[in-house]
C-alpha cells in the first residue's frame, strides 16, 4: 500500500474547505475556580500492614476490581460505595456474611473521609473517572481508575497534575500494559527487527445491537440516587430504556465505542508507535448507522491520527458482518486488537496476552506470550511509593483516552456527506480511503444504503499537542471539557 503524504494532506479537497469553515465561532472555555488544597502525607499501608482498598462502582467491571485486588497479597477490602442501593446492599451483604468489616456508602464524598483506606478504584460511569479521582488524590488515597480514565481532554490532564502534585500513584485499566507479551512484541518490532513501522490500526468490531427508542423520560430506579449517579453531567430526564451501562452511547455520560472498548486498541496501537503526545492533526468518518435508536455516539467509525512518522488508524464497527450473520468482520485475523505494518510483515495483536510476528506474506516470524495481573501491579507501586513501578501510569491512560476524545470531537464537528463527496475529500490519503472503501462494503453487507442515511465527515482539527489544545478552532477546544453541573466540579487548581 502506497505511504499517504501527509505534507499535502486534503489541503484543496473537500475535507478542508468543511472542516474549517463550517462552524460559528463560540466563546472562550469557562471553568470555574476553586481552592487548592494541601497536599497529604503518603501513606502506604494499614496498621497491620494491609493495603486497605475500596471499590466504587461495580454493577459491572467493578466486580472485577474486587475480585482482582482481593487476589493480591497483602490487601483487604474496607468499603464499597455505589449510588443503586441494590446492589450496594447485595455486595455488602455477601462479605459481611463472610465475616469482613465492610462499610457502605453511595456517597463517595463520605467515603473519602474516611481515614482507615488507603486506595480507592473506580470503575463507575465515564463521566465520573476523573473527578473521583481527583478527589481521591487530594484525600491523599491512591487510585486504581478504569479506562477511559476522563470523560475529556482537560480533566484526565487535571487528573495526571493531581496525582504529580500530590504524589500518589494512579493506575489506569489499560490492562494490555501488564501482558509482558504485549510489552515485548511491542518493544521487538520498535526495535527494527521488520523495518520502519509504516502505520498502526486499531480495531474494535465488536457487536453492539440496539439500545432501542422511547417516547418520553422513563422512571428512575427508586434504589438509585440520581443526583450522585449524575454528578458532574447534566441532571436531565431518562430518555432511553436501561440508565445502567447504555449510558456508554450517550455524549453527556459516555464516549462511544471508541472510548469504551476501543480505548485498549488506542492505547496499543500507541504504544506501538512510540507517541508521548495526542496527534497533531485528526480527523474522522462515519456515523451511527444501521437503525434508529436514543444513542447518539457512532456505531461506525474511522478515526485518522495523523503523527508525522506514522499514523494511527482506528476503526469501530457494531455491526455484525452482515445482516445476516452473527460474526464480527476481522481484518488479517483481527477484530479487537492492532495490526501494526512494517516494511518487512507486521505485528498482529487480537488478545490481551500475546503478539504475533508476520511476514510480508503473513508467514510466522515469531510469537510473544504471557501476562500478569495489572492489580498486583498497581499494589506494588503503592507499596514501593515509585509510580515509574506501574506498567499503566496516569499519564500513558491520559494521552490514549485523549486520542479517543480527538477523534469524536472531530465527529461531533462534522457534517453529513453523500458518498461521493466523502470519497473525493479523502481520495489523496490513501490509508483513509483504503478503510472508507471497506467501511462502505461493510455497511452495504449491514443493508445500510449510505445515499439514503449518510456518514458524516468529521471536521479537520489541528493541535497543538504541547498545549493539549486544538489551533484556530474555538469550538473544538470548548469541547476539550465540560461545564460542570456543581457542586461536582473538576478543580482548575488542584
Amino acid at each position: 500500500m502506497n505511504r499517504l503524504d501527509r505534507r499535502s494532506f486534503l489541503k484543496t479537497s473537500l475535507l478542508t474547505t468543511a472542516s474549517f469553515s463550517l462552524f460559528p465561532v463560540l466563546g472562550a472555555d469557562k471553568n470555574t475556580k476553586r481552592k487548592e488544597r494541601a497536599p497529604v502525607a503518603s501513606r502506604a499501608t494499614g496498621a497491620n500492614g494491609d493495603i486497605r482498598f475500596a471499590v466504587v462502582g461495580f454493577g459491572g467491571r467493578g466486580m472485577n476490581h474486587i475480585d482482582g485486588l482481593r487476589e493480591v497479597k497483602g490487601t483487604r477490602m474496607v468499603a464499597l460505595c455505589d449510588v443503586d442501593r441494590s446492589i450496594l446492599d447485595r455486595e455488602v451483604k455477601k462479605y459481611r456474611d463472610l465475616g469482613e468489616q465492610i462499610e457502605s456508602y453511595t456517597d463517595i464524598r463520605k467515603l473519602l473521609e474516611n481515614k482507615n483506606i488507603d486506595v480507592v478504584s473506580f470503575a463507575t460511569p465515564n463521566h465520573w473517572h476523573a473527578l473521583g479521582a481527583i478527589w481521591a488524590v487530594q484525600a491523599g488515597k491512591d487510585v486504581y481508575v478504569e479506562k477511559p480514565v476522563s470523560h475529556n481532554v482537560w480533566e484526565g490532564r487535571q487528573l495526571v497534575v493531581a496525582a504529580r502534585k500530590l504524589s500518589r500513584v494512579v493506575q489506569a485499566g489499560t490492562q494490555s500494559r501488564s501482558s509482558s507479551g504485549i510489552r515485548e512484541g511491542i518493544q521487538w518490532v520498535r526495535e527494527g527487527h521488520i523495518g520502519k513501522i509504516l502505520r498502526a490500526r486499531g480495531f474494535c468490531y465488536k457487536r453492539r445491537p440496539s439500545i432501542g427508542k422511547v417516547d418520553g423520560p422513563q422512571p428512575i430506579p427508586p434504589e438509585i440516587d440520581y443526583d450522585l449517579w449524575c454528578g458532574p453531567a447534566p441532571k436531565e430526564p431518562l430518555m432511553r430504556k436501561r440508565l445502567h451501562y447504555d449510558w456508554h452511547w450517550v455524549w453527556p455520560t459516555g464516549n462511544g465505542d471508541l472510548g469504551n472498548q476501543g480505548i485498549h486498541q488506542m492505547d496499543m496501537a500507541r504504544w506501538a508507535l512510540g507517541e508521548a503526545a495526542l496527534s497533531p492533526r485528526v480527523l474522522c468518518v462515519g456515523g451511527r448507522l444501521g437503525y434508529l435508536d436514543d444513542g447518539t455516539t457512532p456505531n461506525t467509525l474511522i478515526v485518522f491520527h495523523d503523527y508525522p512518522a506514522a499514523p494511527l488508524i482506528f476503526e469501530v464497527r457494531g455491526l455484525p458482518m452482515s445482516a445476516d450473520s452473527k460474526n464480527m468482520d476481522k481484518y488479517h485475523g483481527v477484530d479487537i486488537g492492532i495490526v501494526v505494518d512494517c516494511e518487512g510483515g507486521a505485528m498482529l495483536i487480537s488478545n490481551y496476552t500475546g503478539a504475533k510476528i508476520v511476514d510480508k506474506d503473513g508467514a510466522e516470524i515469531k510469537k510473544f506470550s504471557g501476562s500478569s495481573s495489572h492489580f498486583a501491579n498497581f499494589i506494588d507501586a503503592v507499596r514501593s511509593r515509585k509510580p515509574s513501578d506501574l506498567n499503566a501510569d496516569i499519564l500513558e491512560g491520559h494521552l490514549s483516552s485523549a486520542l479517543c476524545h480527538t477523534g469524536n470531537i472531530s465527529y461531533r464537528l462534522g457534517k453529513t456527506h453523500s458518498p461521493e463527496e466523502i470519497r473525493e475529500a479523502v481520495k489523496a490519503n490513501n490509508d483513509l480511503a483504503e478503510a472508507l472503501g471497506r467501511m462502505e462494503q461493510h455497511l452495504a453487507a449491514n443493508n445500510v444504503e449510505l445515499k439514503k442515511t449518510p456518514a458524516t465527515l468529521g471536521a479537520l482539527l489541528k493541535m497543538d499537542p504541547q498545549t493539549e489544545r486544538f489551533i484556530g478552532n474555538r469550538k473544538a477546544n470548548k469541547l476539550l471539557t465540560r461545564d460542570y453541573r456543581k457542586p461536582f466540579v473538576v478543580p482548575d487548581s488542584v
